[in-house]
């Protein structure tokens, strides 16, 4: 992506996360990232262009980091770890394309039907790995979908409370407080 496209999707997605999208303007985003408005259009047709290109970078992200870290796990919950740990370091370093996405969850426009797709081919991922543990006999039996979407939502919706409170987030604290619940919560002892 060149300098000029980056930019504007940058800035786009930071007006998305501090307005929202549906207040956050082409002319705005153009203002504020510096460049003519012919550059944004240039680059993208329209302002649905760049959230569909951020949910899919973002999201490929995600899956790309899970699916190279697990690839070194030899059993389901190095897996669940290895998820845990890239949950936080994303939601660090991508608080804004985070708040976007969860502030459009919700709803039944196109974005919002696209956010929930998006999201929940996310925990399929994180399903297969809770699959895998119960048919390895590693964890509990249990309902996969309810308890995949536990393991991602503890991590995002606390460490969002932890963001929004202005707090330092110390990762391999964090990190070690959700782990050790994730194996409470699966592991048959």
């Amino acid at each position: 992506m060149n300098k000029t496209k980056r930019l504007i999707f940058n800035t786009a997605i930071k007006l998305f996360s501090e307005k929202g999208y549906d207040n956050a303007s082409t002319e705005e985003i153009t203002a504020v990232a510096g460049v003519a408005k012919g550059s944004l259009y240039y680059h993208f047709a329209k302002k649905e262009d760049i959230f569909d290109m951020m949910l899919e970078e973002g999201m490929q992200l995600l899956r790309n980091s899970i699916e190279i870290k697990t690839k070194k796990c030899s059993t389901a919950l190095e897996k669940i770890e290895a998820v845990i740990l890239i949950e936080i370091k994303v939601m660090l370093k991508y608080e804004d394309f985070l708040n976007v996405v969860f502030s459009q969850i919700w709803g039944e426009e196109e974005k919002n039907k696209k956010c929930k797709r998006a999201v929940f081919e996310y925990i399929k991922i994180i399903e297969k790995i809770v699959q895998e543990g119960i048919d390895n006999g590693e964890f509990y039996e249990s309902d996969v979908e309810a308890t995949s979407s536990a393991i991602f939502s503890i991590t995002i919706s606390s460490l969002l409370y932890r963001l929004k409170r202005n707090r330092e987030i110390d990762v391999e604290k964090v990190y070690a407080g959700f782990v050790e619940a994730a194996t409470r919560a699966l592991l048959k002892k």
